[in-house]
Parts: C-alpha cells; structure tokens; sequence
C-alpha cells in the first residue's frame, strides 16, 4: 500500500526545496513569461527590410520607377549610400542586401532599342532571405512594365536576370551549419564554465580557493582558461565535419576564422562566468545557461532574419555573440571575408568579452565578502 501521507511530507519538502531560493522561482516563473513576450513580438517568417541597392541616374526614369516601387513596398528599404560604386563589393562587405543593375547607358536608353537586361545581385549567405528577394523583385518589375510601360507582361521588353551570390546552387546546408557550428562552440563554453564554477560553489570549495593565498584574479583565470582551450581544441574538429561531411566551402582564412572563434569563446566564457555568480548549485547554473543560450540562439539570425525584427530587438540581439559570430562564419567561409567587416565584428566580440569580465570579476567580489 501507498502511504499518501509519505508522499505528501515528500511533496511538500521538494516543494519548499524548489521554491524558497528567490532565483529559482524567478527561474521558473518570471523568465518564461519574459521569453514568451520577446520570442512573440521579435519572431517572424516573413522576410522584409531588405537593403536594396541601385546606382539610379536622374535620367534612367525606368530603372528609378522600379526602385521607388520596391523601396516604397514593406519588403525593401534603401541602402544607406557608400563610397564604394561595385555593387559585388557592397554585397561581399554585408553592407546590402540586393542590387539591381542596369544595362550600361540606363535601362531607360535600352529599352528605347526594344529590349533591355535587367540584373538582380542577390546576397545567398541566407538562403530563405535570398528566395524571397528574387520573386519580390520579379513581381515588381512585371508590375512595372504593366503599369509604367503600358505593356502586358507576356510581351515585357525587360528581361529579369537574377543571379545569386555566394550561394548559387541555395544550398541550405551552406546557410544552417556554420548557425550550428556556432550553437556548439556556444554550448561548449557557456555551459562548461558556469557549470565549473557553480560545482565548485556547491561543495563549498570555491569559497575555500578565494581564502587560499592566491588572488581571486588567478583563481577565476584558472577556472575560465582551460574551457576558453578546450573551446578552441573543439573548433578544428567541427570546422572538419562541416566541410568534409556537408561540404560548406572555406573560401576564407583558416587563420583568420580560428581568430574569430577566439574571441567569440572569449565574450562566451565569460558569459558562463558572469550566470555562474547568479547561482549557487548546479541546478541552478544549468537552467541560467538554458534560459541564455535558447534566446541567443533565436536572436542570433540563425532561423529568423534580425532585419525582421522591430527595432528594439534588433538592438538587443546586436547584444548578441552569437549574431555576431554567425556573421563572421558566413562571411569568411562563404564570401572569403572581408577585411572591414571582420575587424568590426571581432571587436565588438572582444569588448563584449572585456565587458562581461569586468562585471564577472565584480560581482565574484561582491557576493564572496
């Protein structure tokens, strides 16, 4: 026989175990509605904000009639005006999304010889992005023609060209497995740092390592290098797979993307470091790195672009490591890497880690007096 008495003494002590941390029913109550509400208001399949560019002349009135259209449309936006007139170049650097090109003289002075080649660039590093453009911009251009030109699309003197950049053949492997190539080293670091430290807490030796004579420098140093190492060691191995087994081309600088890895297991160790002096035991410490790594890894653009997001979003998920990195991996092994845009990136990766460092290191302070 049950006794229902025993279960309900056990119930009631797991219960007040659970519930009477502070940290833990913020854990278990209030985050999940905080997620909610982000992932309901930033989350969106549809693809929209995309930076369109075109070098319009005043003369050109056609090609211009086409880009107003598309710029006044919900899905693209102007690209913000560069020095750089190669539109390739642009593409290569991140800086647009889409550009259309016009035959030399204007599509304006093509048309009036009774037929012209309109060129469509597209940016493939995001295959659900780059299949989208192409048909937003086709059904434009044949709106276009109706409209402007009078001219029943059957009959259009415009011929649409798209051609799609460092991804021709939209292959999903080559937009999805550097996402997860970042998601591992994510978990990796995030997780074996905070679950470190909080084991450590737990059993009640890491106070006893502060009280060593060491300084809490060299003691958080030796927590949090050997991950930042093992990190690292685990990056060649994956870097393998996703060439060798998927077949991702690695058009870029090995040396240059291992650089990159480096400072984005930096900014993540010390994020690890940073959750692990919110908990006190490991229970803890694994829900903290679950309730950071779930939304990382949907505000990192990995399977929602960041330009659908609304504005705050976006600003929060440029906060983000992971979109960060998830860049970088794109843009070096797919584009080849280009230099400005990779010295932006790493930057702002290695002053996250500065960042969250310095904070670590202040908190561990605080709450060891």
């Amino acid at each position: 026989m049950i006794s229902l008495s025993l279960v309900r003494g056990f119930l009631i002590k797991e219960f007040k175990q659970v519930l009477r941390d502070s940290r833990m029913r913020f854990i278990l109550f209030v985050a999940p509605i905080i997620q909610l509400f982000l992932f309901g208001v930033a989350i969106s399949t549809d693809v929209k904000n995309i930076r369109l560019w075109s070098n319009v002349n005043n003369t050109d009135y056609v090609l211009q009639h086409v880009y107003e259209r598309s710029v006044g449309s919900k899905w693209f936006m102007p690209a913000a005006r560069s020095g750089e007139a190669e539109p390739y170049a642009l593409l290569r650097g991140k800086k647009i999304d889409a550009a259309l090109v016009p035959p030399p003289g204007g599509l304006t002075k093509a048309l009036g010889y009774g037929a012209a080649d309109l060129q469509l660039l597209i940016d493939a590093t995001n295959v659900i992005q780059a299949q989208s453009v192409e048909a937003y911009v086709k059904n434009i251009v044949t709106r276009a023609v109706l409209e402007d030109l009078k001219i029943e699309p059957v009959a259009s003197p415009i011929n649409f060209v798209a051609r799609v950049l460092f991804n021709p053949m939209l292959e999903t492997t080559y937009f999805m497995v550097p996402g997860v190539m970042c998601l591992l080293m994510c978990v990796a670091s995030v997780v074996l740092t905070n679950a470190s430290i909080s084991k450590e807490k737990e059993r009640g030796t890491f106070e006893m390592l502060i009280s060593a004579p060491i300084s809490s420098t060299e003691v958080i140093l030796g927590k949090t290098l050997p991950y930042v190492i093992i990190a690292m060691a685990d990056f060649p191995l994956i870097l393998l797979a996703a060439i060798a087994i998927f077949g991702v081309p690695m058009r870029g600088s090995v040396l240059i993307l291992f650089f990159a890895a480096l400072a984005f297991v930096c900014s993540t160790v010390a994020i690890g470091t940073l959750i692990s002096t919110f908990t006190k035991n490991q229970q803890q410490s694994m829900l903290g790195g679950v309730l950071f790594i779930f939304p990382a890894i949907l505000l990192s653009g990995l399977m929602f672009p960041i330009e659908n997001m609304p504005t705050f979003m976006r600003l929060v998920s440029y906060c983000n490591p992971l979109s960060h990195f998830l860049l970088l991996l794109r843009n070096i092994m797919l584009k080849g890497g280009e230099t400005n845009f990779i010295l932006f990136h790493v930057g702002v990766l290695l002053l996250m880690a500065i960042i969250f460092v310095c904070i670590s290191f202040k908190r561990f302070h605080t709450t060891l007096r």
